[in-house]
């Protein structure tokens, strides 16, 4: 019995040190984590928006209900908006905005990036956060040739077609990757459905004109 004892006390005093070691641990990697995560958040901006001399986060917290019911009523049930950021120039002047979304959408189970739109609703491009699709296939959704099509356009939404874009709106789907330049797609059109939300509403207001 006191053998058992003893055993436990050994475990539990074992499992307490460990625990207090891996609480030390998160805590010393925890910050290198947020600013290595914050560097390639504003990486992403600047490649979205490279003529922005900086970037001021629009607070849509107290928002996030309504956002979310309004993106959902739109048909945008696997889109969410993550975060909302205002491209300034050396002025401080709004140049329009970075939304940073997320979908559920995708061959591998979705994926994060951010577009930029000018104050006329002008796309300025995307950049991808997080993309884990299949390699050579999906994965072409990160390459220029693919992005590209994006930028410069100023549509109500975009579609994707197989057999060649011939106006604005269209865009050409990554070959063997239909999931994929669908997820993309409705993504980007997530995005500008709330960047007229937001200039139509008192979002606006609360965190500064866009529009």
């Amino acid at each position: 019995m006191k053998k058992i004892i003893k055993n436990a006390l050994i475990l539990t005093a074992i499992t307490l040190v460990a625990g207090l070691l891996l609480g030390v641990v998160h805590a010393v990697t925890l910050k290198p984590i947020q600013e290595q995560q914050e560097k390639s958040k504003q990486t992403a901006f600047q490649e979205v928006f490279s003529e922005a001399a900086g970037f001021e986060e629009v607070d849509i917290t107290a928002s996030a209900e309504e956002i979310s019911e309004h993106m959902t009523s739109a048909g945008f049930t696997a889109q969410t908006i993550d975060e909302v950021w205002m491209p300034v120039d050396a002025n401080g002047d709004a140049l329009g905005l970075v939304i940073v979304l997320s979908t559920t959408e995708g061959y591998d189970g979705g994926m994060q990036f951010s577009i930029g739109v000018t104050e006329d609703g002008t796309m300025t491009g995307i950049s991808f956060l997080s993309l884990s699709e299949t390699a050579g296939l999906g994965m072409k959704a990160n390459t220029d040739e693919f992005k590209s099509q994006f930028q410069g356009k100023s549509v109500e939404a975009f579609e994707y077609t197989k057999t060649g874009a011939v106006s604005d709106n269209q865009i050409d789907a990554l070959s063997g990757a239909t999931l994929t330049t669908g997820a993309v797609t409705n993504g980007v059109n997530a995005g500008l459905e709330f960047f007229r939300y937001y200039n139509e509403t008192e979002l606006a207001g609360k965190g500064g004109s866009a529009s």
